[in-house]
């Protein structure tokens, strides 16, 4: 505790408010001690002034009348009269030689020595009078408020030292607790968390101090990465599964290729395994792409693609061999919607979305390709009038490898959806399933279009077959 960031703060701040004390007491005695002297000299320079007047009035009578009842007053100023001669002739003062102006004297009582400071005035005939005080009235208020400071000094650090050892204790258990979450998770505990001290707001993030907001974000994180983990396993576990079917038959193919005793039947064998080989590569291919996607990568190649022109491409690409296998596949399009992307990698989003409909619509099927502007935005959309999706299985069908035919006995590798909703992360879109009643309708929503731009998707036909033969 005693290395914590936060006590070498508190202690920093415990001495810039100690020190801010100590300037704020020099500042404050000193324009207390100009004041007090202005206040003492003004005083006496004032009585000696009403002195003056009264000699010229009264006379020197006067005067000495004056100055014997005030010097009996308890509490008073402190006087002197002297003759032209330097003779004493009324006051305490009297007879101590002092020149002209303001001086210091030091008088002997019996409370001990005694600083009085003195104002020496000429009166007309030679005549001198001194009045004077204590000095030590000013010095003890002085004392007063160094005293005060000091006191006000002494809570500052103490109460900088108590505060920055409380705050640093806190800290250093809320960091503590934050420590041992980390290493339990180091060590495999992927469902431990940072503990939260004060409320969350409705996103997840702290409601309470900073740590709490850190907090609260790296748990978060934590739950992405967690997240991730498990997609990571759920992936193995499918290549593993999805994989092993391919990889026996091609065994069982290259065994038949050496046991076999003619050569078409050695031919037959190894056109099977190639055949097997370029499915395992194309699975593989297809996890490269999706994870290509997922990095950003293909950002740079964005540019102005029109959407209209793309799906009448793929529709025209898939029409004749759609109705050969007597089904419709139809376009319901408008005007030029332009949106900033990948042409390549929406070219391979809208043929997936197009063969998957043609693979589970069945036969006779009727699948309707629509582009349309929406909410500032475009929408792609495919629907068929087959059987649908179960809605428990429609966030699902966007995992790789997943399939609804359990046998995996058709053909295909589960990566199709994946890729589309990775291709419309990379795109700022979104994907949605909805029911056609009948069939499946799934929609493609772009966020914004571009407008007035030169539309730079060009062959869009030569990507369309590109992308189907991908």
């Amino acid at each position: 505790m005693f290395r914590s960031t936060s006590l070498r703060l508190a202690a920093f701040y415990t001495a810039a408010f100690a020190l801010s004390v100590v300037v704020l007491g020099a500042i404050t005695l000193l324009t207390t001690r100009a004041t007090l002297k202005q206040q003492f000299d003004a005083r006496i320079d004032s009585e000696a002034a009403a002195l003056a007047q009264e000699f010229r009035t009264e006379g020197l009578s006067g005067v000495v009348q004056a100055v014997g009842e005030r010097d009996r007053t308890p509490g008073a100023l402190d006087y002197g009269l002297d003759g032209p001669d330097g003779a004493a002739i009324a006051g305490r003062l009297a007879g101590s030689r002092a020149a002209p102006g303001w001086s210091t004297l030091r008088l002997s009582t019996a409370h001990g020595p005694e600083a009085i400071r003195v104002l020496t005035t000429t009166l007309p005939g030679g005549y001198a009078l001194r009045i004077g005080d204590d000095d030590a009235r000013n010095d003890a208020l002085e004392q007063t408020v160094v005293a005060g400071f000091g006191w006000a000094f002494a809570g500052v650090v103490v109460l900088g030292i108590l505060g920055g050892l409380g705050l640093s204790y806190g800290v250093h258990r809320r960091l503590n607790a934050m420590s041992a979450a980390a290493e339990a998770i180091i060590n495999g505990d992927f469902s431990r968390r940072i503990p939260v001290r004060g409320p969350t707001s409705g996103s997840g993030r702290g409601g309470g101090d900073d740590l709490d907001r850190l907090a609260a974000t790296f748990n978060r994180m934590l739950d992405r990465i967690a997240l991730l983990m498990e997609s990571l396993r759920q992936v193995s576990n499918d290549v593993a599964h999805d994989l092993r079917t391919p990889l026996t038959r091609l065994r069982q193919r290259l065994e038949a290729s050496r046991t076999a005793r003619t050569a078409p039947e050695r031919m037959a064998a190894i056109s099977g395994a190639l055949e097997d080989v370029d499915a395992i590569l194309d699975t593989f291919a297809a996890l490269l792409r999706i994870s290509q996607i997922e990095g950003g990568a293909r950002r740079t190649a964005f540019r102005p693609v029109d959407l209209t022109a793309l799906a009448r491409a793929v529709v025209g690409d898939f029409a004749p061999s759609a109705e050969d296998a007597g089904q419709r596949l139809t376009l319901e399009a408008g005007e030029p919607l332009a949106v900033d992307g990948d042409p390549e990698l929406l070219t391979q989003m809208l043929v997936n979305l197009v063969e998957n409909a043609l693979r589970h619509a069945g036969d006779r099927a009727r699948v309707t390709v629509r582009v349309a502007a929406e909410g500032g935005g475009a929408v792609v959309a495919v629907a068929d009038d087959g059987p649908g999706v179960p809605p428990a299985e429609r966030e699902r069908v966007f995992d790789r490898f997943y399939r609804l035919e359990r046998s995996r006995s058709t053909p295909g590798s589960g990566l199709g959806l994946a890729l589309v909703a990775a291709v419309a992360r990379l795109h700022g879109a979104t994907v949605t399933l909805a029911d056609a009643a009948p069939g499946l309708d799934v929609r493609v929503a772009f966020a914004s279009l571009v407008r007035g731009a030169t539309l730079g998707f060009l062959n869009v036909a030569d990507s369309a077959s590109s992308a189907r033969m991908a």
